[in-house]
């Protein structure tokens, strides 16, 4: 197995077995992409916006977008009803993350078998991450399909997990 390099990362994750053939899992993972991607979210994105922005606090204004966001999501829940998300059949616990991998707290895997997960990301805005990954052995998964802005928010999380490991490791070597 290759090298693979792991920092501690402590995160909730739901999963069940199944790849990107399987309709269901591919439907909600758009449609979790597109909640980030929502009218209010793409227009205080869009340089027009933060342009005439600039005289405005973008904390308040991306705290007003999540504020939003969570009432679309009360009132979904209180008018419909189908489910947020899909039910997964497991859910378990990460230990590590590396740059496309994911390390369970337990042999929960089955290896060689494909995988459809949502993972807890403690971001702001807090949100649900969806991916796909293959079991490289019982504890171990290869992520083999992310979007894009999700690549770039697990790979500045990793970071700060980095960071703070660095920042153990160097509060333990001033105690000898």
């Amino acid at each position: 197995m290759e090298d693979i390099r792991f920092v501690p990362a402590f995160l909730k994750i739901v999963y069940e077995l199944g790849n990107v053939e399987n309709t269901a899992f591919m439907q909600e993972y758009y449609t979790l992409l597109q909640l980030n991607d929502d009218p209010l979210g793409l227009w205080l994105k869009s340089s027009k916006v933060r342009k005439e922005s600039e005289q405005s606090d973008q904390v308040l204004l991306t705290l007003l977008v999540e504020l939003h966001r969570k009432i679309d999501k009360l009132t979904h829940l209180i008018t419909s009803d189908a489910p947020l998300h899909l039910p997964l059949a497991l859910e378990g616990n990460l230990k590590a993350i590396g740059h496309g991998y994911i390390e369970f707290d337990s042999n929960v895997l089955k290896p060689d078998e494909s995988y459809y997960a949502r993972i807890d990301m403690p971001t702001f805005p807090k949100r649900q991450m969806p991916l796909f990954f293959e079991a490289l052995n019982e504890s171990i998964g290869k992520i083999v399909m992310m979007h894009e802005d999700d690549e770039k928010d697990w790979s500045t999380y990793m970071v700060a997990c980095e960071r703070v490991m660095i920042r153990q490791m160097k509060g333990n070597q001033n105690e000898y």
